[in-house]
């Protein structure tokens, strides 16, 4: 398996991560509402979030890292008196994984890793590449089968985007990336050109 990079403040990363030898990660729908929990609980701190999408056996993620200044301080429950430290990125992506698997494992009585190790990231350099990106992210359950449009699958976040109710995803910031709502809809329902997603995940 080719080398991980570090995460690095200030930067966006495409992160995905799918079941171990291909499992499933999810099997009901509390199992995903479980898993955003987790991940506003351990990501938000770390880290805006501009698109999700969560299939059965993998997911996908498009953030940015936050600047160090901007991250926040943890209280260790166990040793209290210790100094605060700042959260770590890559450790946060580390612990929703765990806590979820943690959970899951105990409910289906499973035992052993859930998710393959360690979790993939590609670092997003250009708004071409990000919209696409972002275009495939949404486009992954139509691609597998799971619906027959973006807008029938629940487990993304192309329905929050298009909506107008309040949410922590970076709304205002991935419609200007595609100048309106309007355009933000017609360039998904166009068929994309993803080869550079494509080969760039080959090559992970």
């Amino acid at each position: 398996m080719k080398h991980q990079p570090p995460i690095e403040f200030g930067k966006y990363y495409h992160i995905y991560n799918r079941g171990n030898n291909g499992e499933n990660l999810f099997l009901t729908a509390q199992n995903y509402y479980h898993f955003l929990s987790l991940y506003d609980k351990y990501i938000s701190s770390v880290a805006e979030t501009y698109a999700w999408c969560l299939m059965p056996n993998h997911f996908h993620l498009l953030v940015r890292i936050k600047d160090e200044v901007d991250i926040d301080f943890l209280k260790s429950e166990k040793e209290p008196k210790t100094a605060l430290k700042k959260a770590k990125p890559e450790n946060q992506f580390g612990h929703l994984c765990n806590a979820y698997a943690k959970e899951f494992n105990k409910q289906n009585n499973r035992h052993g890793s859930l998710f393959e190790h360690p979790f993939k990231r590609i670092e997003v350099t250009n708004e071409t590449y990000l919209k696409r990106l972002i275009y495939y992210i949404h486009s992954n359950p139509v691609k597998h089968d799971f619906a027959d449009s973006m807008i029938d699958y629940p487990w993304s976040s192309y329905l929050t985007i298009i909506s107008v109710k309040p949410t922590k995803i970076k709304r205002d910031s991935v419609l200007g990336w595609f100048d309106s709502r309007a355009n933000f809809i017609a360039f998904h329902e166009e068929q994309q050109d993803l080869d550079l997603i494509k080969y760039t995940l080959l090559e992970e």
